[in-house]
Order: structure tokens, then sequence, then C-alpha cells
């Protein structure tokens, strides 16, 4: 009986150590080269699209600044106000002007009435209903004239009110309550457009930078010596064709940028060059005494190799171990 129970003993155990040697040959990772994307982080400039000025379209004393700087502002707004005592002084003028021809134009038409009564009575000959007609006539243009020019004035007056030209955030407000300005000087400055970001490479990048690649965006407020934190990613929207002293320009399209300063600067991992490179899965490498091997089948079974590592990085959706030394492409490693 005990001879028949080690026999079976022995079968299961056999059997067990086959399942494990199929396990481990079915858990054989194949070292294969990859082409890997080479990323630097460099910093970017937050800029606006566009920045238009508002400027005052006459000359003036400034009288009131309704924005400050970091204020969001609409197209139209009125943002300061800029008045001319002269302009009052001419309004007036052109009322009383106005009163004096409607007091004439009155006279004017009585006399044309006057004349043309006596006409018909025949106590007047027709040259003095054709004087009285004329002079009515002149006095009417000379009226129309006097409302135009009076409206012309209340324009000028209205345009003291300095306008926002687009929507957006103001930048800066350069002059004060009291400032007298000329027509055509710039009151505050308005980032109307999208915001983006502005890359200055090293000219040996030139030949690496492409429109559409993307890139990844840091989080705000990072440096350099905190490391590259992913917070979001863009996309490179132009390449500038002239390189300004030792620099390419491009511009990376970000979305939902819109709460960053303007010329704020941040963190940007843009992809600079590609290489090729081998690769394990992390649970391939141990550790022992320090080093970092990695178990290969050999012609004489399981053999530990020692590495040298290097970054890590995505093959197929996973994450790999690169491996500078050590290994050669085609190499069995053996997955715990």
């Amino acid at each position: 009986m005990r001879t028949k129970r080690s026999a079976l003993t022995n079968i299961l155990v056999i059997g067990v150590a086959s399942l494990v040697a199929i396990e481990a040959r079915a858990a054989e990772f194949i070292v294969k080269a990859s082409t890997v994307t080479e990323m630097k982080a460099v910093y970017g400039q937050v800029e606006s699209r566009t920045i238009l000025s508002a400027r005052a379209r006459i000359s003036g004393t400034v009288s009131s600044i309704r924005v400050t700087e970091g204020a969001q502002v609409g197209k139209g707004d009125v943002i300061a106000t800029v008045v001319d005592d002269k302009l009052t002084l001419e309004l007036t003028a052109a009322g009383a002007k106005i009163a004096a021809l409607n007091s004439q134009l009155e006279s004017a038409r009585t006399d044309l009435q006057r004349a043309q009564d006596l006409l018909a009575k025949g106590a007047a000959a027709q040259s003095r209903v054709d004087a009285a007609k004329t002079q009515f006539d002149v006095v009417t243009n000379q009226l129309a004239a006097a409302i135009a020019e009076k409206a012309v004035i209340e324009q000028t007056t209205r345009e003291g009110d300095i306008l926002a030209p687009a929507e957006g955030r103001v930048l800066t407000v350069p002059v004060a309550v009291g400032s007298v300005i000329m027509a055509g000087e710039p009151v505050a400055r308005v980032a109307s457009g999208q915001y983006y970001l502005r890359l200055f490479l090293p000219e040996r990048h030139a030949v690496e930078i492409t429109e559409g690649a993307s890139v990844d965006i840091g989080e705000r407020g990072a440096g350099t010596n905190a490391g590259f934190v992913k917070a979001s990613e863009g996309r490179i929207d132009k390449v500038y064709p002239e390189i300004e002293n030792g620099r390419v320009i491009a511009d990376v399209e970000v979305a939902d940028i819109g709460t960053y300063f303007v010329n704020e600067r941040m963190l940007v991992s843009i992809p600079i060059a590609k290489r090729t490179t081998l690769g394990v899965p992390p649970e391939a490498l141990r550790i022992v005494h320090g080093m970092d091997y990695v178990t290969v089948e050999s012609a004489d079974g399981p053999l530990d190799v020692a590495v040298v590592l290097g970054g890590t990085f995505q093959a197929a959706g996973q994450p790999r171990v690169e491996i500078l030394s050590g290994l050669a492409d085609g190499d069995k490693v053996v997955l715990p």
C-alpha cells in the first residue's frame, strides 16, 4: 500500500513540475528592439493670439478710468472717458446759432407769406415773391447746415468714451485720471485672442520639430528642480521658418489655458529625436547586492545576467525598462 502511495505521489510531483515548467515557458519574454521618442523639457511662454490697444479718438483730459489690469471686458465696453472743454463751448455756440437761424427762418417765412398775399391782390410784383422765396430757402439751408455741425460736435463729444476693441483681459492701463492725451494714444492693452505657448528651442533641434507633434504640458508653477510632472497635452501648431539668435520658434496649441498670465513661463516636454533601444517588463528585474539582474534562457538553462538600466518608456501600451547593456535583440527573458 505504501509503495502505491509513493508511486502516486511521485507522479503528482512530476505532473506539478511539468505544469511549472510549462508556466515558466509561457512567461518568457523575447527582447525586441523598440523605437523610443526622446523628450526634452523646455520652458514655454504663454502668449495671446492678438493684443489690441484701446486708443483715444479725441484729444483731451482723461476724466475717468473704469477698468484695471486683469479686468475682463467685452467688445464695446467703456474703458475710460476723455473730455475736451472746447467741445462744450462749441456745442453751446452751435445751439445758439441754431436758435438764431430758427428766428430768421420764421421771419423769412412771414415775409414770403406776406409777399404771396400781396401778389394775389395785385399789390406786389412777382420779383418780390421770388426774393422772399430765395431768402427763405437760404435760411432753411443754413439751419440744416448748423444742425449738421452740431451733430458732428455731439458725435465728437461721444467719441470721448474709449471703447474696448474686443472681448478679452486688460493687460496694462498706461494712463491715469487727469492725464492729457492726444488722439490715437493707447489707454489700455487688451489680450483678445486665444492663449497659446511659444517655444524658443536650440537650433540643433530644428530638424526634429514638426507641426502636429504632441507635447506634454507640465504642472503650473513647477520648476526644473522639482522634475517634470505631466498635467495636460498640447500640439505643435506652427513652426516658424526663420531662426532667430540660434533659436527655433514654435507655437503650441493647448486647450483650456485661459487662466494663465500672459508671458507666464511653464515647462513643456517636446519630442526632439527617436532612437532604437531594448526594454524588458519591470517585473523581469531583480536587485541582488545593489546590482540589477535579468534571468535569461540559455542552452545550459536559466542564467542571471547583470544589466545596466536606462529610463522607462511605453511599448505597445505596456511599460518597459530600458536596457543599456547586458542583453541583445532576441534574448529570451524569464519572467517570475
